[in-house]
């Protein structure tokens, strides 16, 4: 039985001017590589061009992971057919790693049921770049993606995260969609007592890059504008 292919967790750039922070192993893999599957397809194309101009990229299958459509294989099933066939495929994130607040991990789990080897590779992360420049507790934390979008649910879930930072001392970590950072930010001061630190880590690894921690009362006296900022936050109850 023919061994089944790799699967390679693909790091892109946090920013389009943070091309030096991907390791040249990366360039390595992506040249093996002719089956992507990818958040972004556009996103995907232009960044595999900056990694090398040589690569041709209408040689290549870049495929959205998005699931089932029509009469297509879900990419799932994609998938596991390409490493059944023993080809390497690639997975990207539209920014970062792969599969930590993207569907990549869908594609993970599918290539461990048929036994392919799957090999992460070293990159930015968001989450944790903003976590160990924060001063946080980095010995116990919760990244909990996107909170409610409705008002009084997004309230709500500050408020039970920071009593769950107080009862655990856990750093709690979270996002936004970038043009509601700002109303976000102002939630969390409004509900959160004075004395909770809060991090702020937006444009991480580009030009504008931005990693404030203070508490409450001190970001209330002075706030940040956060519009369209790729963002990430952090809530630690004292």
């Amino acid at each position: 039985m023919e061994q089944p292919g790799k699967v390679y967790l693909i790091p892109t750039v946090l920013s389009p001017d943070a091309l030096h922070t991907i390791p040249s192993y990366i360039t390595a893999a992506v040249q093996k590589i002719s089956v992507f599957f990818v958040e972004n397809e556009r996103t995907a194309r232009r960044y595999l061009k900056a990694l090398d101009r040589s690569i041709n990229i209408d040689n290549l299958q870049i495929l959205l992971m998005q699931g089932a459509n029509g009469i297509q294989l879900s990419d799932t099933e994609q998938a596991k057919k390409f490493l059944l066939e023993g080809k390497d495929i690639g997975i990207m994130s539209e920014a970062g790693c792969p599969a930590i607040a993207d569907p990549g991990h869908r594609i993970v789990l599918a290539a461990h049921s048929v036994d392919a080897p799957v090999i992460p590779m070293v990159g930015p992360n968001s989450m944790l770049m903003a976590l160990i420049a924060s001063g946080m507790n980095g010995q116990n934390f919760q990244f909990v993606g996107y909170l409610p979008v409705k008002p009084g649910e997004r309230v709500k879930a500050i408020k039970e995260l920071e009593v769950e930072s107080t009862r655990k001392h856990q750093t709690q970590m979270f996002i936004e969609t970038p043009y509601r950072n700002n109303h976000l930010l102002r939630d969390i001061l409004a509900t959160c007592k004075d004395t909770t630190l809060v991090c702020v880590a937006a444009d991480i690894t580009g030009p504008e890059e931005f990693i404030k921690t203070k508490t409450v009362k001190e970001w209330k006296q002075q706030l940040p504008e956060l519009h369209k900022r790729p963002a990430i936050f952090l809530l630690l109850a004292q």
